[in-house]
């Protein structure tokens, strides 16, 4: 039987071989998703200068009233849509997709879309 650690060890060794392919820049960040089961995080990083841009996750305040569980898809969409639209703000519209070692599929993938469809180029 597989264990919940055994994949998470698995996880890590998929996110470091993508890693290894994509940096984030100051012109191109880095949109680096974590996601665990209760919530999903996302954020932009510039690995030039090791800073975080913008971040956002279901855990915010603007987004906590509007959902009831920040496990499913609709959650992961609402946080894509708010992290493009804090990044817009914040004058970056260009963005490398790190899926942290995730499949792109369901919660990853719907953050994913709804940061595209609110302006993100990826």
């Amino acid at each position: 039987m597989i264990t919940k650690g055994d994949k998470n060890k698995a996880r890590l060794k998929r996110h470091l071989r993508v890693r290894k392919k994509i940096q984030g820049t100051v012109e191109r960040p880095r949109l680096n998703v974590y996601r665990s089961e209760k919530h999903i995080y996302a954020q932009l990083i510039d690995d030039v200068n090791g800073v975080t841009i913008v971040s956002a996750s279901t855990m915010d305040k603007e987004l906590k009233s509007e959902i009831t569980n920040g496990g499913n898809v609709e959650a992961a969409a609402k946080v894509g849509t708010l992290v493009a639209n804090r990044a817009k703000e914040k004058g970056h519209a260009v963005v490398v997709f790190d899926r942290g070692g995730y499949l792109y599929h369901g919660r990853i993938q719907a953050l994913a879309d709804a940061a595209r469809e609110a302006g993100l180029e990826f």
